[in-house]
């Protein structure tokens, strides 16, 4: 399962590079001090990371400002990625989210100039995640001064990061050269799948006093960009998402006629998957990012360093989705729900007053191994049909949902000031507040329901779109045909999201030199954060309802279906999924404006309160307390840190919980909300999306109504920490760290509200979240070598272990209980709650690091690799662990030109949402070919991407800057029990920038 191709070449580069080490190594001057080699551009900035990575008593890894400005990054994920040990995730071509070490983002704590920042998502989907990873989304790369990297803990590093903590400055003032002095850059990015071109444009200005005392600096930001991703799916409405297996009990249409002449009869179809549709999809956004920095610094004198630092980072993305997607699952199984329902109560395909069942024609089938191991058959290509003559059924839908107001923002103050007391005793004080918001205004759109007579499909390669046809289903455009053919309106939505995350925190630290023996000096401090965390959705009521055919299926109520407004798929959608011939790459939606138009023509207002929706509420504040002691030592060809950190983690939440039906009232929209005598905290004035139609008298007791239940729990953790470095001599360096990290838990498992209540023959269940859940910890083991043999040059070599306790299980059946509504038959049942529970896991793993100049040429290499295992105790895949991650770079640089060849590889990973709910990665097991294995989650096959850049130097302080990333095109390819089961594959195109600067 674990193609490892594109990193075997990194590694063989990689030894190929090594085997000529020696030689380059005797070429090379190493009794030069690297302090006084003269060069610039990439060449000083990896001479400026390798001296901070070797003076430092932990294990770092480190980028410069110069890093920055010669590679091929737009935002601070990009340039991270580099790094040894770190991987990213990445959305419509532009790294967002880093983690490290085979973990999930969730695990790595990004901080600015020691503090927390609060980020914010653009996506839909991911602002309502709750999740604790920090998107780079808003972080242009030239705010960078440096980045450190702590892959082991010390005592006076912030806590939260259970796998590492990423450190990132922000320029200075007072450490330009020049007194006044600034750039200027101005040009364009294009996009080549979507074809556009966009303004990109960035500037600062530095100035200080004659005296060196105040400086300020001034940097201001414009770029925006196209998006466009290609994708052919699985996804698709009701149970048709994703896979399944063949039951030819259920799905009556498989016989042992129908497959006369294949070689299979019906009983060797049994147990075979299949998938539940073939969708292509097709998103398009725009991304404009705008915002700026500044900073105020003054140094009267040695002993006084007082810095002020602001930033604010905001991002429209307003962006249209499309869908076009079959119905394979709810054919099989003889059903004409219009959104894909296939429960008993689900309305029954109809031809002449019959249930009818399509039948599977042509299959081809084929074995493989599921990634437990576990012989399986796959169903690859097929005919999925209805009888000849059978007049047209459900066999998909269309969908298009236009997100308006889609928007990030991100933004932080901080006051950083340092203090000498006198020769022994040194104090620091960091004040700052941070705020970030993600929001939707309306993700908006109109799903339609396809009529026709079967689909074929062949799936190909992993890599490859499939096959895709449909028969007799029309043309790909809205409306009816006179065979009952074609496409209807069957479902609309309107609501919008937004998430807020705020902190302030103040933090004092002092520093006492000793000069006792080994104990060089002692540093001490306290820092307190107020965290609050507030997320919900909203939205509109409509005007009417959308009322089946309680026999067909088919709507019946006067809901015409816009004829005009609508645009078809662009004629090269998919032209990089390497379809094959004839394959159905068509579909349609209706153009943003068009969708607007009918979302506001069939929605009204009705007041703040009632287009509230309770359940999907966030209500969180986490106030966090530390303390620490640690002291540096320094001994004879040795130094390090020991040191203890004491934190304590406040957790409050206001829980969203379900009243049980006919406890309360609800009023309607406009009223004065009443107070409840059972439950006096009731929300009676909220809607909860339930209806509230034109001319249909108001219903009190219609849908369920919440109230929010306070809770509050307190969690206190030791974390010890020791960090030595021995000079081995010959530049050569060991270091060893053991320490102990923690890692607090997403939002969601602690307070969201409880959702998608169910209920079966063994009885009811809701999610819900588990308040008790403690911060996870990790207790950690890290050594390292490495050899600075030249100037700029390094071979390194780390392994480490973490052993975690309170790893979320999530999708576990609790003993706690709530009463509901079961909507099958409105009564009210006593509900089991889905919850989060906690468990252990561990990560060992090696990284391997290789730099170096082509001796004394102008040309230089970079290289790392990294490999990570991971076990979870109850056998699952870890969430968003890479087990390989590696980079290979080329450099060239003289006076006039600077470029760089970089390839970037991920394995393969568990790809899920950073923030999984109680019931992702579900503990139950699915049967498959008779096989009870554990249910597989969705898998990121692996990617190898590649970038490069150019600068060009017409005079010193004239630069002409160009870009590419994704110069491979690379396609995303995902699956779930085995690489025949290909899940979706998408790509997003290359990305091109050329910006003319000019420094002055």
């Amino acid at each position: 399962m674990f193609k490892q191709k594109p990193l075997a070449a990194a590694v063989s580069m990689a030894v190929w590079s090594l085997a000529a080490l020696p030689a380059m190594a005797q070429e090379a001057t190493p009794e030069v001090p690297m302090q006084t080699v003269e060069v610039t551009g990439i060449r000083a900035s990896l001479a400026k990371s390798l001296s901070v990575k070797r003076d430092a008593s932990a294990n770092v890894e480190v980028i410069t400002a110069e890093d920055v400005g010669k590679m091929p990054d737009k935002n601070l994920a990009d340039s991270l990625q580099r790094l040894a040990g770190v991987a990213v995730r990445t959305d419509y071509d532009e790294a967002e989210k880093v983690s490290m070490r085979g973990t999930n983002p969730d695990m790595s704590l990004i901080i600015f100039n020691g503090h927390a920042v609060s980020s914010a998502d653009w996506y839909v989907a991911d602002q309502g995640s709750s999740s604790r990873s920090t998107s780079l989304s808003l972080m242009p790369s030239h705010v960078l001064q440096q980045a450190v990297v702590y892959k082991s803990s010390q005592a006076n590093i912030v806590d939260g990061g259970l796998a590492g903590t990423i450190n990132v400055t922000t320029r200075k003032p007072l450490s330009q050269k020049e007194r006044f002095s600034g750039v200027v850059s101005v040009g364009a990015s294009y996009a080549d799948l979507p074809g556009r071109y966009a303004p990109d444009m960035n500037g600062s200005v530095t100035w200080k006093n004659e005296a060196g005392t105040f400086g300020v600096l001034a940097a201001l930001f414009a770029e925006k960009r196209h998006v466009r991703r290609d994708s052919v799916s699985r996804f698709a409405y009701g149970t048709n998402s994703g896979w399944d297996v063949i039951n030819t009990s259920t799905m009556k249409g498989i016989t042992d006629e129908s497959l006369a002449g294949t070689g299979y009869t019906a009983a060797d179809l049994n147990g075979v998957r299949l998938p539940g549709s073939m969708s292509s999809e097709f998103v398009e956004s725009v991304r404009d990012r705008k915002g700026g920095m500044l900073s105020l610094q003054f140094k009267p004198n040695r002993d006084l360093d007082v810095t002020m630092t602001g930033f604010h980072s905001s991002m429209d993305a307003n962006n249209h989705g499309r869908l076009s997607s079959s119905a394979i699952y709810s054919m099989l199984l003889g059903k004409n729900a219009p959104l894909g329902g296939t429960t008993a109560a689900a309305v029954n395909t109809s031809h002449n007053g019959q249930q009818v069942f399509a039948q599977i024609r042509n299959p081809v089938i084929v074995d493989e191994t599921t990634v437990y191991g576990h012989p399986l058959k796959v169903l690859k290509a097929a005919d999925i049909v209805f009888a000849d003559g059978t007049s047209p059924q459900y066999v998909g839908n269309s969908e298009g949902f236009y997100r308006d107001g889609a928007k990030a923002e991100s933004s932080f103050l901080d006051l950083d000031a340092k203090y000498r007391v006198n020769d022994d005793l040194t104090v620091k004080t960091l004040l700052s507040t941070t705020r970030g918001v993600g929001q939707t205004k309306l993700d908006q759109g109109l799903t339609l329901a396809r009529y026709g007579t079967g689909i074929s499909y062949a799936l190909g390669d992993l890599h490859d779109a499939p096959f895709v046809q449909y028969h007799n289903a029309g043309a790909n455009q809205p409306g009816l045909n006179p065979d009952g053919s074609g496409y209807t309106i069957v479902d609309r939505a309107a609501s919008g999201v937004k998430t807020v995350d705020k902190e302030w925190s103040a933090q004092f630290d002092a520093e006492y030199r000793l000069d006792r023996g080994i104990f060089q000096s002692l540093e001490s401090g306290v820092r307190f954060a107020d965290h609050k965390r507030t997320s919900g959705r909203r939205g509109p009521a409509f005007r009417n309802g959308i009322t089946l055919d309680p026999v067909t299926g088919r709507v019946i109520s006067n809901t015409p279906t816009p004829l005009t407004g609508w645009q078809a798929f662009p004629g090269d959608f998919g032209k990089d999924l390497d379809g094959p011939a004839g394959w159905d790459n068509t579909g349609f939606t209706y153009t943003p404006e068009g969708i607007k138009d009918y979302i506001a023509s069939n929605t009204k207002v009705t007041s703040d309160a009632w287009e509230r929706r309770v359940n999907s509420e966030i209500d969180m504040q986490e106030r966090q307390s530390a303390a620490y002691v640690m002291a540096n030592l320094e001994g004879e060809r040795w130094s390090g840190n020991v040191g203890v950190r004491f934190t304590r983690t406040e957790v409050k939440a206001n829980i969203a919980t379900p009243i049980p039906a006919g406890a309360c009232q609800r009023v309607e929209p406009g009223q004065a909300p009443i107070t409840c005598a059972a439950y006096p905290g009731a929300i009676t004035d909220a809607g909860d999306a339930t209806a509230y139609f034109d001319g249909m008298p108001f219903n009190p007791n219609a849908g369920i109504l919440y109230y929010k239940t306070p809770t509050k729990r307190t969690f206190d953790n030791w974390l010890p920490s020791l960090n030595l470095r021995y000079d081995m001599g010959n530049d050569m360096l060991a270091r060893f760290g053991v320490s102990r990290t923690i890692g607090r838990q997403n939002y969601n498992l602690l307070g969201s509200g409880f959702g998608t209540p169910g209920c079966d023959a063994n009885g009811c269940r809701v999610t819900g979240p588990n308040p008790d859940m403690e911060p996870q910890t990790a207790d950690n083991l890290d050594l390292s070598w490495s050899w600075y043999f030249a100037p700029r040059s390094i071979v390194a070599v780390s392994v480490f272990h973490s052993s975690i306790d309170g790893y979320p299980k999530t999708g576990a059946v609790g003993s706690s209980t709530v009463d509901l509504l079961d909507p099958r038959d409105q009564t009210v049942k006593t509900f089991f709650i889905n919850t989060a529970s906690q468990q252990g896991a561990k990560i060992n793993g090696i990284e391997l690091q290789y730099e170096q100049p082509f001796g004394k040429t102008n040309f230089g290499f970079t290289s790392n690799v990294s490999r990570a295992k991971t076990k979870v105790d109850d056998g699952r895949p870890m969430v968003g662990a890479s087990e390989w991650t590696g980079n290979v770079g080329l450099y060239y640089e003289d006076a006039k030109l600077s470029t760089r060849l970089v390839a970037n590889y991920r394995g393969e990973y568990v790809n899920s949402t950073t923030a999984p709910s109680p019931t992702a990665n579900s503990q139950g097991l699915s049967v498959i070919n008779g096989i009870a294995m554990p249910t597989a989650p969705t898998y990121a096959d692996a990617v190898t991407t590649l970038a490069f850049s150019a600068n060009y130097y017409f005079t010193k302080n004239l630069e002409l800057a160009f870009s590419a990333t994704n110069l491979t095109n690379a396609k995303r390819a995902q699956y779930r029990y085995s690489e025949e089961e290909q899940q979706k594959l998408d790509v997003s195109g290359r990305q091109y920038y050329l910006n003319l600067r000019y420094k002055f």
